[in-house]
């Protein structure tokens, strides 16, 4: 179903089930999953990959060249997964660097005006409220949830089911599972409504609360020594491995 005024490349690939609505845009190397829904002045440019059963409500734009001033129109890539939202005014663009991608996951829910930079990686069951922003070479592992009017500065990680207080400015990685909020950003405590949410049982929880504590209550350890006391401490749980290895492998440090 392809609206009379919208204006469709006849290099772009459709999935079956599609919805193009009035006055969408869809460029070259647009390739489209079945059932995805382009309301209305929908403009999305290629080499993009989208899903199936993606909905794109109007004035959202995906898919344009990145806007870092070292891209030279080398060709780069964007690919999105499955059953995401992106509403109104939304920007996706691809990344920079030869054949480079930007990454979206699957079931998103990106509310209106946010942006996602070049070579940003998204995971699945993300949510970012309105105005949240994501600057390159961002990482957002899965069930992250980031608030309105949030800035993410390039090169920093958002850690699994965290969660960011709107109009935070996050300038250092935000482990997973732990609450940050302010400018800048300081991890404030374990996420505990976003833990309950995703099932995660009250044994783990209290081990989180454990490693929060040994991570930003106790003045006497250093990173490397908390990590240690968390290992030893705190179980061996795959959420309790998975903060020790991310906040481990962090390169812009953690928010404190």
């Amino acid at each position: 179903m392809i609206h009379p005024t919208a204006v469709v490349s006849p290099n772009a690939e459709l999935g079956s089930d599609c919805t193009i609505g009035p006055y969408c845009v869809i460029g070259d190397d647009v390739s489209l999953g079945d059932e995805c829904q382009l309301h209305s002045h929908v403009v999305i440019e290629g080499p993009t990959r989208i899903g199936a059963g993606n909905r794109f409500f109007p004035f959202s734009s995906i898919g344009q060249v990145t806007q870092d001033l070292k891209y030279r129109g080398e060709p780069t890539y964007l690919e999105i997964g499955e059953r995401n939202t992106f509403r109104e005014y939304v920007t996706v663009h691809r990344a920079t660097g030869m054949n480079e991608k930007t990454i979206v996951g699957s079931h998103n829910t990106i509310l209106a005006y946010s942006h996602i930079a070049h070579n940003c990686t998204v995971g699945n069951h993300v949510i970012m409220s309105n105005c949240a922003t994501l600057a390159g070479h961002v990482i957002v592992e899965d069930r992250a949830v980031i608030g309105g009017l949030a800035a993410i500065h390039q090169f920093c990680r958002i850690g699994k089911m965290a969660i960011i207080g709107g109009c935070s400015k996050v300038v250092q990685d935000v482990p997973p599972f732990m609450l940050a909020d302010g400018n800048p950003a300081e991890v404030r405590t374990v996420n505990k409504v976003g833990l309950e949410r995703n099932g995660i049982d009250e044994q783990t929880q209290e081990s989180l609360k454990k490693a929060y504590k040994y991570l930003y209550r106790t003045s006497t350890y250093n990173i490397q020594d908390a990590l240690a006391k968390i290992l030893h401490d705190a179980g061996q749980s795959e959420e309790i491995k998975h903060l020790v290895q991310f906040v481990a492998q962090s390169e812009r440090g953690i928010s404190r």
